[in-house]
């Protein structure tokens, strides 16, 4: 049996058991708050990993791999630092207060907390918060799709459309029939397919390369490449310093996890909220270690490909590196060939269990929020799960029709909506949880300023170049924060009832 049919077996029962899963799970949904948030019954091991592996998707081992090989480690390595900080932190400070607080209020989506929290009547709120999930999560589904139709047209020389629109129709069915708990459970094997796929391409790659020392060795031979403070200019062959201002910008992305709705929605999810300290430990060694694994992959890659190994990858193709090295590993022996059929069943783990979330995400702010909350659409609990069903079909739809250009990069992609929903909903969710004079005056005013900065500044400011051409989230980050604080202060304060039932929430984490 050749290696690519060995591959595609292995990637075909896997699909199949993702979807047996979903099946399994449709069975216990029985209303709305079940499909989109699980019951609130996931044990700590399920929310840890699937909020981890949720987050990572095909950026962990397509977009991360892919620069850490162009470039060396100083992007790579400072965004890489950047998001296990946040991931720590999110788990410390927002984990237990968001699961107590959302249950307080009878929450099962964020725009349904934020609306509840500051008790806005008219929904306004609510719905700039579904609308800002309609508006950045449907570009990052559509990154989901792209990574796949990569995966398959590099992997069987498949059309990259036909693969693309393939590999939606697989998450569309799990998700759609198991919804929230699917989507969890999935996640918790996704993210152990993800661990063997690293470590096999990690071990295979450094025999391949001759050894550890030998990649360590070729990275440290290319300027700027083995560094944190410089980084390797591709098109000059030296390198360039990073400024403690670039330095800054790359951190900023852990200050995306506090906005992140789909990674939020685990942490209201857990079923015990004294069980998220074990959530944490397990998610932020995960994280940890699975991204210095990705970032030495990307070092191995280039390692390969300068001694004739496997192909040298320049721009966006430099994402396809792992597969590469997969596609080597399976003409080598019929058990490696399985191994990298794991691999690829990895990419596409890495890739479905966030677009899973982004689709459930997507589909709750339409339906619930949107048609029910804001226009108040009466449906009952059938018709709720029909359309959140429908609305979620057509936001993959959307996905895919967004995801047709081949080109697109998966990492550069990944990163504006990460900005975008690190910035509106992440300075609006600390000051929810932990502000008690915020309002929801200044809750819209930081929502829409922090989400208008990502476009002017990714558009406008960032393209001037120089100190100027910084990662948009952090800008847009304090501009929202500066918004809420000063709105707040300048408009009338909460009523007595949003302020009794903050404390009462800081006296049951307290007491």
């Amino acid at each position: 049996m050749s290696g690519n049919i060995v591959i595609l077996v292995t990637i075909g029962l896997y699909l199949i058991f993702m979807v047996v899963i979903g099946v399994l799970c449709s069975r216990k949904n029985e209303d709305v708050g079940d499909f989109y948030l699980g019951g609130r019954k996931l044990g700590p091991l399920v929310t840890a990993m699937s909020a981890e592996a949720s987050d990572m998707s095909s950026w962990l081992l397509m977009g991360l791999p892919g620069v850490a090989y162009l470039t060396g480690g100083a992007e790579a390595g400072w965004t890489a630092i950047g998001l296990a900080v946040g991931t720590y932190l999110n788990w410390l400070i927002v984990a237990k207060r968001l699961r107590v607080y959302s249950q307080k209020v009878g929450a099962i989506t964020i725009p349904d907390f934020f609306s509840a929290r500051y008790r806005d009547k008219n929904k306004v709120l609510m719905g700039v918060a579904a609308v800002i999930i309609l508006v950045f999560f449907v570009p990052y589904t559509a990154s989901g799709f792209s990574a796949c139709g990569k995966l398959f047209s590099s992997l069987f020389g498949w059309d990259y459309h036909i693969a693309m629109i393939v590999s939606a129709i697989v998450i569309i069915l799990y998700t759609c029939t198991g919804g929230f708990l699917a989507a969890s459970t999935t996640d918790l094997v996704q993210s152990i397919v993800m661990t063997v796929a690293l470590i096999s391409i990690v071990i295979f790659g450094v025999n391949s390369a001759g050894g550890f020392d030998n990649v360590i060795d070729n990275a440290k031979s290319i300027p700027g490449y083995f560094d944190l403070m410089n980084i390797h200019n591709v098109e000059t062959g030296g390198s360039d310093s990073y400024s403690p201002l670039t330095i800054a910008s790359l951190l900023a992305w852990g200050l995306g996890y506090f906005g992140m709705p789909h990674v939020l929605l685990r942490f209201m999810a857990i079923e015990d909220k004294e069980k998220i300290k074990t959530s944490r430990r397990i998610a932020s060694v995960w994280v940890v270690i699975s991204m210095a694994v990705a970032i030495f992959i990307g070092f191995i890659g280039n390692m390969l490909s300068g001694n004739g190994t496997v192909d040298k990858l320049d721009g966006n193709n430099s994402e396809t590196i792992i597969i590469k090295i997969a596609q080597y590993m399976s003409s080598e022996h019929f058990m490696l060939a399985v191994i990298a059929g794991l691999v690829f069943a990895g990419i596409l783990a890495c890739t479905m269990s966030t677009a899973d979330s982004q689709l459930l995400a997507a589909s709750s702010a339409m339906s619930e929020n949107l048609l029910k909350g804001v226009f108040g659409i009466k449906l009952s609990d059938k018709q709720a799960m029909l359309v959140a069903r429908g609305v979620l079909m057509v936001i993959a739809v959307l996905g895919v029709i967004l995801a047709w250009d081949q080109d697109s990069s998966v990492f550069r992609v990944v990163s504006f909506a990460w900005a975008g929903f690190g910035a509106t909903f992440g300075p609006v969710m600390l000051a929810a949880l932990f502000w008690k004079r915020s309002n929801k005056y200044g809750a819209i005013a930081g929502m829409v300023a922090g989400g208008v900065m990502v476009f002017v500044w990714k558009f406008k400011i960032a393209p001037m170049g120089g100190v100027l051409a910084i990662y948009e989230l952090l800008p847009a980050f304090v501009v929202a924060s500066v918004c809420i604080v000063v709105v707040s202060l300048l408009t009338s304060k909460p009523g007595q009832e949003v302020i009794d039932e903050y404390d009462s929430v800081g006296h049951e984490l307290h007491g």
